[in-house]
């Protein structure tokens, strides 16, 4: 008989708890004593029945209770272990080590929060309140687009007031842009593993996606354009920094290349520039390209918070402006005058920038923790960005490791919810922003690293 055993088998002569819960509450007890360890191997069913003077029936079911708590597992050719060898992260309201949705970090810096505060009620304290909860035109007021030009002009010297909009986010505007360019039935090119929000929008218009298959580069120019001669595609859809869910940034011969294609056969592309602000340093964008047919997107998302729903489109030409302002005014009514309010104030008296700043050098902070315990995985990440790309490895597959990840209170994402060509490879995004405070980000790297590091793990979902 086991150490381990003998301690269980005078606790079940002295308790009159049923036998099956009382194990597992044992099993618990003893690792976190530290009697049990990570991937300790537990008696067969019938081995701990003899041990403990039990029926078969009683101590499977104990097991399985153990198994239902996420205590231990079970797979052939190793009999029943122990699991984990880092505790798992308590759930907050559910979510636990939320590392699912990208969002931006949020730097714990005093002076910084105070400054939000402070011209947030400044703004409001400023402003015509009555103005402000009326109907306004779409697009943003004067004030607003000025904001607008002054953003987006770091990346688009040529930007003027006319061509753009102010919009309730990003995916309003894509959502806006598809129905306008494809009608139910129609093909628009996107890449083959893709920001899952136009998938969802493409469901719902009925429009077709078809897929570009991707290298180091970026998406296939060559597809590209045999799409363009066989398929007729109605628009270019494109996340050409950092791309999400993969972090690659398309290099600046194949922008060169891709626009090239798209002014031959007059294609509009619609460049998602979603997390453009980050890099210090990037290729030019599309739109400087083929400005003639380029609506370029852009937002504060994930600059600031993904709750400062404001959004900046900048169009081809005036005309084509006024024709998406139609389409966005027909699904959105307008943006919130109150968030563009606080939007422009921050955008323009620089604390927008000074937010950017420290989102980028918490990231950084982030990404070398995640180099860390990570790198020997040939993880894709980009210094700056707030998420990476986690190839795996047999045994795990996507979803295995996803979904031990969830029991362990870490929320991460299976690389199918970004595949438009139904071939997604066996990978994960993980997100290291959002409220995780950055030690709470060490703990679930380091829970992630152990759990790729040993491999007894697979298969290892809760069973009830």
């Amino acid at each position: 008989m086991s150490k381990p055993t003998q301690h269980w088998l005078r606790r079940l002569e002295s308790s009159e708890q049923p036998a099956y819960t009382l194990i597992a509450d044992l099993i618990a007890e003893d690792l976190r004593s530290g009697r049990l360890t990570a991937r300790d191997r537990l008696p067969t069913l019938r081995e701990l029945a003899d041990d403990l003077s039990l029926n078969y029936t009683t101590v499977a079911r104990a097991y399985a209770e153990a198994r239902k708590r996420g205590l231990i597992d079970s797979r052939p050719g190793y009999g029943s272990y122990v699991r984990g060898s880092s505790p798992a992260l308590p759930l907050r309201g559910g979510s636990g080590a939320e590392m699912t949705m990208n969002l931006p970090p949020e730097p714990q810096d005093a002076g910084l929060q105070a400054r939000l505060q402070e011209s947030a009620k400044d703004v409001m304290a400023r402003a015509d309140l009555y103005d402000l909860l009326r109907y306004q035109d779409f697009g943003g007021s004067a004030q607003d687009k000025d904001a607008s030009v002054h953003w987006l002009r770091r990346h688009l010297p040529d930007c003027e007031t006319s061509r753009v909009l102010v919009c309730p986010g990003i995916h309003s505007a894509l959502a806006a842009l598809v129905s306008q360019l494809a009608r139910p039935g129609e093909m628009i090119c996107v890449e083959a593993l893709t920001y899952p929000g136009i998938k969802a929008i493409a469901t719902q218009l009925g429009v077709k996606l078809h897929a570009l298959p991707l290298d180091d580069d970026g998406p296939s120019a060559f597809e590209f354009e045999q799409a363009c001669k066989t398929l007729k595609p109605k628009a270019l859809y494109c996340n050409p920094t950092m791309l999400n869910p993969t972090t690659a940034t398309v290099s600046k011969g194949r922008r060169e290349a891709l626009a090239d294609i798209a002014l031959r056969y007059s294609i509009p592309i619609i460049e998602d520039d979603a997390y453009g602000m980050l890099p210090r340093q990037a290729p030019p964008p599309l739109a400087l390209l083929a400005p003639e047919l380029t609506y370029y997107i852009t937002g504060l998302s994930k600059c600031l918070g993904a709750g400062l729903r404001t959004a900046y489109v900048c169009a081809p030409n005036a005309r084509k402006a006024q024709t998406l302002a139609g389409a966005l005014r027909a699904t959105t009514v307008m943006a919130s005058p109150i968030t563009n309010a606080l939007a422009t104030r921050w955008v323009t008296d620089g604390t927008a920038d000074a937010m950017l700043h420290a989102v980028r050098a918490e990231s950084i902070a982030r990404q070398s923790l995640a180099s860390h315990y990570l790198g020997q995985h040939q993880i894709q990440a980009q210094p700056e960005g707030f998420h990476l790309w986690l190839p795996l490895a047999s045994p795990w597959s996507a979803v295995e490791l996803a979904s031990y990840l969830r029991t362990q209170g870490v929320g991460v994402v299976a690389s199918a919810a970004f595949s438009t060509d139904g071939d997604p490879p066996d990978a994960v995004r993980i997100c290291l922003g959002g409220p995780l405070s950055r030690k709470e980000c060490d703990d679930a790297l380091k829970l992630i690293a152990d759990t790729l590091d040993h491999p007894l793990h697979p298969h290892a979902t809760v069973r009830s």
